[in-house]
């Protein structure tokens, strides 16, 4: 009993690709379309967005030489720094500094921290429709920033590695990824609904079907002689 219905799994699984290949066309052309979609509406619709980044080196109470001790600490003080970077006191220092009427929230989302494992460097990026914006708004937190890090956590210095220059490139949105991902999307739309309409489809079509709804042993198949 178990064999017959290990058999009949095996046929209907083969049976289900057999029908995906014989509608791979319209999964093709399915992800196509999804694909330009999502391609034209990342280009036409989409405003892009510029990313500045500037980077900075903490040094500690000595700077003669740096301990394991010393990275071990830095990496716990990572969302410290996070932390003071995005505080209201900076935020609002650097708004009226660059006079800005971005609100504190507003400009805390627009910035993104990153501290690398097991290092003092702070990399800081601020992402705004406007390059030329971005790229003030990152240098005007660095520099805030580095006085009220200094100020907390008592550290020696913070030192700038590099300015945050104006970008050339939207950063966002990825044109290639969107393209990529809306026609996945479209082709597991199409593989979906070709599964679908095969399972719940319950007209008999194969030899298979009549004995799976009579529950009769098929003696023989009348062959199609338009076929032949």
């Amino acid at each position: 009993m178990n064999t017959k219905d290990n058999a009949s799994i095996e046929i209907d699984v083969l049976f289900l690709l057999k029908k995906l290949w014989s509608k791979k066309f319209l999964i093709i052309f399915t992800a196509l379309f999804f694909g330009t979609l999502s391609l034209i509406a990342s280009i036409f619709l989409m405003d892009p967005s510029y990313t500045a980044t500037t980077r900075v080196y903490v040094v500690g109470q000595s700077s003669e030489s740096v301990t394991t001790q010393d990275l071990q600490a830095g990496s716990y003080l990572v969302k410290d720094y996070q932390e003071i970077i995005k505080s209201s006191e900076v935020l609002s220092k650097v708004i009226a500094k660059e006079e800005s009427p971005l609100s504190t929230d507003e400009l805390s989302n627009m910035i993104s921290v990153v501290v690398p494992t097991d290092t003092r460097v702070i990399s800081i990026s601020v992402e705004s429709k406007d390059p030329k914006e971005a790229a003030q708004l990152t240098n005007s937190v660095r520099e805030v920033a580095a006085d009220k890090i200094k100020e907390v956590t008592k550290v020696q210095d913070v030192t700038t590695l590099e300015e945050a220059q104006v970008p050339e490139k939207p950063s966002s949105p990825n044109t290639k990824r969107n393209l990529i991902l809306g026609a996945l999307v479209g082709a597991a739309v199409a593989i979906f609904g070709v599964l679908l309409t095969e399972v719940l489809d319950d007209r008999v079509k194969r030899a298979e079907d009549v004995e799976e709804v009579l529950g009769l042993t098929l003696l023989g198949v009348v062959p199609n002689t338009d076929k032949l």
